[in-house]
């Protein structure tokens, strides 16, 4: 059985400096249950500058549900998710790592947020 894991790749996001642009990639991935994924996303300015502090968050969406938050300050798992799922990164590159992935696992995307601990 292969999992399909469809990734939204691209989203903005306006500050006072101007637009930041967050790439994801891979665009979509299939694997397999108990696969290692690594997921990248890439800012195309620094979203952890002194002038304009902001924060990576990621955020995982299965089919007609909300986005549920996995990870906030790049590298911070939110209240209850499994340590399988894994922040990483600063400046304009960020990974998330998922060590085990499972056939209920879905979408997942980053985002960039001005709130350091409730990024929603």
């Amino acid at each position: 059985i292969l999992i399909y894991i469809l990734l939204t790749f691209i989203f903005a996001y306006s500050d006072s400096i101007g637009d930041i642009v967050l790439t994801q990639t891979p665009e979509s991935l299939a694997v397999s249950p108990g696969d290692r994924v690594t997921i990248n996303c890439k800012a195309s300015s620094s979203i952890t500058g002194f002038l304009s502090p902001s924060y990576l968050a990621w955020y995982q969406q299965k089919p007609s549900q909300a986005p549920k938050l996995l990870i906030y300050q790049a590298s911070t798992r939110a209240s209850g998710i499994p340590d399988r799922f894994r922040g990483s990164g600063s400046g304009t590159d960020f990974t998330l790592t998922i060590s085990s992935v499972q056939a209920e696992d879905a979408d997942y995307y980053c985002y960039q947020t001005p709130f350091p601990n409730n990024p929603a």
